[in-house]
């Protein structure tokens, strides 16, 4: 009994350990579609972990309760807005890594920009090792080429790393190609986040290769660079192996699966783009995005350089979803 009770207490002073080595990380935009994952994984991980509570967000109760569980599961609470730079200041100031996960979708809203205010706040500050702006998906530096409009996505984070590296911040950019809940929900198709049993259409011929990452793994790996030196000032590709696949491969994946065929049929580049016509401004933004993507190939078209590393071969122990496991759930 007695060497149980040393064990217990032994044990308890390394996790209090451990903890002390870790950084305290604060999540901004932790209500958010991948903010709420990397609150989770930081949790998981054994951070002393700390989420934005915004006033602006009134009485959206989801989000309030959302908030309250993170609290309930361990987080902090802190108050802070982007109308008020002391807030952000104040807020920073209890943390040594800060992570942003603002939206910057169209669809949903785009707010890439506000994380300027947090990008002068980080520099007030003067303590914090590292800055993760919101990002997660294609590399930005590398869509300088991208059809107008989709391309204001990453111009506008060019913006914010512009930003960054003039002050001088320490940061990692996490680069994680197509979100799985939207691709491959959709068999890579816009607007449909359900795959269907009967048909599907290709952009182009369905053969280019692209890269999908469960959003959960995102979080996993994320969490994972922020006490990492080998991923300081890099950008951080995520490109689980079994996952670079063409949008064929996935609704063969997908056919295998339900032990059924799909009709197919395709649209060729030119039909793709002139369909864009009277579409929203966002439809069109993600119809960019979507032809960079399934015609162009521009997530695996690419040797990762020396200013960037590559999160499975940084982290093995992470066991990532496959593009198999993940679409399991939808049979």
């Amino acid at each position: 009994m007695n060497h149980i009770f040393i064990v217990y207490h032994k044990t308890k002073k390394v996790i209090k350990r451990e903890r002390m080595l870790k950084s305290k990380v604060l999540i901004v935009g932790g209500t958010g579609y991948i903010g709420k994952r990397l609150v989770k994984a930081s949790l998981d991980e054994g951070h002393e972990t700390y989420v934005l509570y915004r006033p602006e967000i009134g009485v959206d109760i989801e989000k309030v309760q959302l908030l309250l569980s993170f609290k309930e599961q361990g987080a902090n609470l802190v108050t802070g807005s982007f109308n008020d730079h002391q807030s952000l200041v104040n807020a920073v100031k209890l943390v040594d890594v800060v992570i942003s996960a603002i939206s910057g979708v169209h669809i949903r809203s785009h707010q890439i920009l506000l994380q300027l205010k947090l990008v002068h706040a980080i520099k007030e500050a003067g303590n914090i090792k590292r800055f993760l702006p919101s990002e997660f998906g294609m590399d930005p530096e590398r869509m300088e080429h991208a059809l107008e409009p989709g391309r204001v996505t990453f111009d506008d984070k060019m913006v914010v790393r512009k930003a960054i590296e003039e002050a001088k911040i320490p940061h990692t950019y996490i680069s994680a190609n197509c979100f799985a809940g939207y691709f491959l929900g959709g068999l890579c198709q816009l607007g449909v986040i359900m795959p269907s049993r009967d048909s599907v259409v290709f952009y182009g011929d369905g053969n280019v290769k692209a890269i999908t990452v469960d959003e959960d793994d995102i979080a996993k790996y994320t969490i994972k660079t922020i006490d990492d030196p080998r991923t300081l000032n890099k950008t951080v590709y995520i490109r689980p192996p079994k996952n670079i696949l063409s949008p064929l491969e996935i609704v063969q994946t997908w056919e295998k699966l339900i032990g059924k065929e799909l009709k197919k049929s395709s649209i060729s580049a030119e039909q793709f783009l002139s369909s864009m016509k009277g579409k929203s401004y966002a439809e069109q933004v993600a119809m960019v995005h979507y032809y960079h993507v399934c015609i162009e190939g521009c997530l695996a078209n690419f040797e990762i350089g020396d200013g960037g590393v590559e999160a499975c071969e940084l982290y093995p122990e992470v066991k990532y979803t496959t593009v198999d496991e993940y679409m399991k759930r939808y049979l």
